[in-house]
């Protein structure tokens, strides 16, 4: 395995675990919440409005910037 492969699966397994920490989270506040409804939190007013629902959100939007990040650098080193 590469480094670039490594460090692309540590970020794949790093999303994912924080889909599910949100996942969790916004079932506490909506029991019935799917994993395509943390898309759209405001659909439920729970999590609109939820500063707990909102700042584990950020801290996945954050993950996955720096992911894009990352692939794009990759793209570059590999052209």
């Amino acid at each position: 395995m590469t480094p670039w492969e490594a460090i692309n699966n540590q970020y794949l397994e790093i999303i994912s675990h924080q889909k599910s920490v949100l996942l969790k989270l916004g079932r506490r506040f909506v029991p019935t919440l799917t994993p395509d409804d943390i898309l759209q939190p405001n659909d439920f007013q729970e999590l609109e409005n939820n500063p707990h629902f909102r700042y584990e959100e950020g801290v996945l939007a954050g993950i996955e910037t720096a992911y894009a990040a990352f692939l794009a650098l990759k793209r570059e080193r590999e052209a």
